[in-house]
């Protein structure tokens, strides 16, 4: 068990702040954040050049760590021993609350568990922003973050979602959109869906429709920046959108999987797993004459 007081008592050495920075506008940084980056001992940042930017705009002169992805177990010895040096350290991704999507995890498992207090301030996140400006229910949701790059590996996890009722929150780059949106589709069915961009900058946008008009608008369009994807929940409605091909044959719907590139070899199997059917049943029906 781990009982922390953060603002009462004595601790033996530091505290690790996890501080988040703004998504895009910088006035969206908390005055808290600024006064911890200004009085730590050590800035942990996944990109120093980046962090310093911020520092640079704000007047923070403090040393900087990196602390990313490729080298967190080994910068991590470091920064313990200099936790309990009595050093305080503030954690910080290049933008957001640090480890949502984004180095930091580790760093607070290890700090737990050598009895050093963490700290959390609050501030700005993506995810939250899109799913709050989505139109879609807040109520209840579910954040996933990135999906797999393979196809495969994507659709296994989206099989595994589509019966979540909670909205369903996803991160995405520009150039991997237009394929996550497929997916999406083919998996959960024509729900609604939300795609937000450029989140607090002067470009910011909303695209709100269905799963099918947000692929085609993608399609249509040369992608930029990163998104924010929102996905209504497995409601009864959206359930009911899964069935979306229930009109057609067999041969209609394999048909329609190769109109969007996909091999006929591809087109069967995608068929099978959404009439939850043996494949060899779909190729004999559409191969006959």
């Amino acid at each position: 068990m781990n009982i922390q007081s953060s603002f009462q008592g004595s601790f033996s050495g530091g505290t690790l702040y996890l501080v988040p920075t703004p998504i895009g506008n910088l006035d969206d940084i908390t005055l808290r954040a600024l006064h911890t980056l200004k009085t730590v001992d050590f800035i942990a940042a996944e990109d120093t050049r980046n962090t310093k930017k911020l520092m640079n705009h704000f007047s923070i002169e403090k040393p900087l760590i990196s602390y990313h992805e490729h080298n967190k177990q080994a910068r991590e010895a470091g920064l313990l021993e200099k936790l309990q040096e009595g050093k305080d350290i503030a954690l910080v991704s290049d933008a957001g609350m640090p480890a949502i999507s984004d180095p930091g995890y580790e760093m607070v498992n290890a700090a737990l568990e050598c009895n050093l207090p963490v700290v959390t301030l609050p501030g700005a996140n993506a995810a939250l922003c899109a799913l709050v400006g989505s139109g879609l229910s807040p109520r209840e949701f579910y954040f996933y973050g990135f999906l797999p790059r393979k196809k495969k590996d994507r659709e296994a996890e989206l099989d595994l979602l589509k019966h979540i009722r909670a909205s369903l929150l996803f991160y995405e780059s520009p150039h991997r959109l237009k394929e996550t949106l497929k997916s999406i589709g083919e998996q959960l069915g024509n729900r609604r869906v939300s795609l937000a961009r450029e989140l607090t900058k002067r470009y910011e946008e909303y695209i709100r429709g269905t799963a099918q008009e947000v692929l085609q608008w993608a399609e249509e369009k040369q992608i930029k920046g990163e998104f924010c994807i929102v996905v209504e929940g497995g409601t009864e409605t959206a359930q009911a959108d899964n069935d979306w091909w229930e009109d057609w044959t067999l041969k209609e719907h394999v048909a329609y999987y190769m109109e969007q590139g996909e091999s006929s070899k591809d087109a069967i199997k995608q068929t099978a797993i959404d009439r939850k059917m043996p494949k060899r049943d779909v190729y004999q029906a559409f191969h006959v004459e």
